[in-house]
């Protein structure tokens, strides 16, 4: 019922955008220019398919001269019960982001795996999802790869501890079939990927997995991942030492070419 209830306000806060923008007098592309977003964020909110974040519902607010009442819409939207709010945030950031470096140290990035192994992963939960939850977030991860195949990506670099490429996750013909979709991902245009070779001397991740992402307007954010939770962080020192941190491991790690190669000697194996 919750997640029913949700599409329903998302589809009815969508509908008054769309009607303010047009009593406006402005098409999508002239409130997306306006707000500083994709005119594809605007149609997939009017369209109830996106949830409206609040800083885009204070624009829109802004700009509509709404008097906070986008604001007021998206406090009052049901607790979304497929991802939590920092997760969604992230994902709409993720979508429109123009750069984004990724550490991982635990499984692989979420954006480089294929959908059994993200199902396998999913399945090893604790406490466990059931079959419809597991069905939704595997859903809205298969659906996030669609920034690796857009015609101008973003600007993309991952680094994953080398140790992550041994799990035997899903079992053995899954780990075949997601480091054949790593070799495929290593050769797109603008992506680097990257191990982190387990002898490494030196290691500047071993605080855990973390993800820099520059938005649209050039504001640098971080997102940092634990077991008890996630969350944003947008102080610019915090963003300055984690971008520190990247570069950092970034030098300790393989280089692209070095780690295809690593990648074409696991698969030999197979």
């Amino acid at each position: 019922m919750n997640s029913k209830k949700n599409r329903s306000t998302m589809r009815l806060l969508g509908a008054q955008v769309k009607a303010a923008r047009m009593a406006a007098g402005l098409t999508q592309r002239q409130l997306a220019e306006r707000a500083l977003v994709d005119e594809e964020t605007i149609a997939s909110v009017e369209q109830g398919r996106r949830r409206l974040m609040p800083p885009l519902a204070r624009s829109l607010d802004r700009i509509l001269d709404t008097k906070g009442t986008f604001e007021a819409g998206v406090d009052n939207l049901p607790e979304i019960d497929q991802f939590p709010l920092y997760a969604e945030e992230y994902m709409l950031h993720e979508r429109e982001a123009i750069s984004l470096s990724w550490y991982d140290n635990a499984v692989l990035p979420g954006l480089l795996q294929t959908e059994e192994y993200a199902r396998a992963v999913l399945t090893e939960r604790i406490p466990a999802y059931d079959e419809d939850e597991i069905a939704a977030k595997l859903a809205g991860r298969v659906e996030r790869q669609e920034i690796l195949q857009r015609k101008n990506p973003p600007t993309m670099s991952f680094v994953v501890w080398e140790p992550v490429l041994y799990l035997g996750i899903g079992g053995p013909k899954v780990r075949r079939d997601q480091l054949r979709f790593l070799r495929e991902c290593a050769e797109l245009p603008g992506l680097s990927l990257q191990f982190l070779p387990m002898n490494a001397s030196s290691h500047a991740g071993l605080a855990g997995p973390f993800i820099l992402l520059e938005t649209p307007d050039h504001q640098h954010l971080a997102y940092a991942e634990g077991q008890r939770g996630s969350q944003w962080v947008s102080d610019l020192d915090e963003v300055s030492i984690l971008a520190r941190k990247y570069a950092m491991l970034r030098s300790q790690a393989l280089s692209p070419q070095e780690s295809r190669g690593l990648l074409d000697r696991l698969l030999g194996d197979q």
